[in-house]
Parts: C-alpha cells; structure tokens; sequence
C-alpha cells in the first residue's frame, strides 16, 4: 500500500495545501457537481493571493509572472540588503519553495541553519522538501536534526514514520506513530497518528 503523507511541517505547508486543493478539485470534478472557477482552483500561497482581489476577470499567464517577479525581486532585495537578517532569509526561502524553486530554497534554509542549527522550523520545512525530492535519507535526516534537540518532538517522530511507510516499512512506521501516541494522545500529531496507523 503506497502511503501518502500529509503532516510533513514547515511553512511549505502551502505546499500541502495546494496539493489538496488539487485533489479536492478533481474529485468534484469527478462528481456532477458544477465546475469550480479558476479563482477557487488557485493555489492558497503568496504568489497567487495577491491576484484574487485585483479584478473580477481570472489572472492570466502575464499578470502572475508579473507579481511573481516582483514578490520575488522585493524579497531578494531584503535579503541582499541584510543578509544576516534570518526572518529575510526564511521569508525569501518559503516563497522560493511555493514558487517550486526548491533548489534555490534549500541554500537560504541552510544559511539561516549555520546561524541557529536548533531551528527546528527550518528543518521540518527542508524535510518537507526533501520528502517532495524524493530524497528519503536527507528527509529523516532533518527530522533526526529536530530529535537531537526535542527527543520527545511528535511531529518530527510522525515524519519519520510517513517517510517509513512510503518506504514500505510498515512495522517501523507503526512503532515512531506509536511513539508519537504515547507522547501525548490527546495533541492532533496523535491523533493523525491514529488515522494513519488504521490505514496502515
């Protein structure tokens, strides 16, 4: 059974997002239901909801190349101006990653990480990527990373046994979700854990 994780955290949670927007958009469309609008089949992240209210007609190809790059060139700007300014660097790297620039993103992500090593935000947003690249051992790498200084981090121990399930290692995906309930049942990392362990 191919597992499909969904709880991968970071601030790429937009790209989650649009995944299950995506998903939600075919199954209507697979139902007689009336046909979503582009408005509402656009992603929910930062290059797409600046178009949503500039006019009634639907963003073409020109006007979101058009913001896009000038999101980007502003965020570049505030990065090149203070590049020791890590709220630059995390902003400029979570709309690199939405953009799908991922390459790009990793190298910012790493930057902020030389400066504080014990962000775990940063590392569950390279996890998510990493998981996105297919990249299964870098993925439970950054997840290791927030372990070595949260032991008892439900969400980096439900990450590590998502990564186990897509990898078809069952018994292991079900002892770190295990883990994850005994930590603290009642938290929605546990609760996902749950879910995930019935579809197991």
């Amino acid at each position: 059974m191919k597992f499909k994780p969904i709880y991968l955290y970071g601030a790429i949670a937009v790209i989650a997002l649009a995944v299950l927007i995506v998903v939600e958009i075919q199954d209507k469309s697979n139902s007689n239901q009336p046909p979503v609008t582009d408005e509402q089949m656009m992603p929910n992240d930062d290059v797409h909801n600046q178009l949503k209210n500039q006019t009634s007609t639907s963003p073409g190809k020109e006007n979101v190349s058009e913001e896009y790059k000038k999101k980007l060139a502003e965020l570049e700007q505030a990065v090149n101006e203070n590049p020791n300014d890590t709220l630059a660097l995390r902003n400029y790297a979570d709309y690199l990653t939405a953009s799908h620039k991922m390459d790009e993103a990793i190298t910012y992500y790493e930057k902020i990480l030389s400066a504080d090593p014990k962000r775990s935000d940063i590392h569950f947003s390279l996890a998510v990527i990493y998981f996105n690249k297919q990249n299964f051992d870098k993925c439970d790498n950054e997840n290791e990373k927030v372990l070595e200084y949260d032991a008892q981090n439900q969400m980096a121990l439900y990450n590590l046994g998502a990564v186990a399930a897509t990898r078809g290692l069952k018994e292991k995906a079900k002892d770190y979700w295990n883990k994850v309930i005994s930590i603290n049942e009642k938290t929605e990392t546990a609760q996902l854990a749950k879910e995930s362990l019935s579809k197991l």
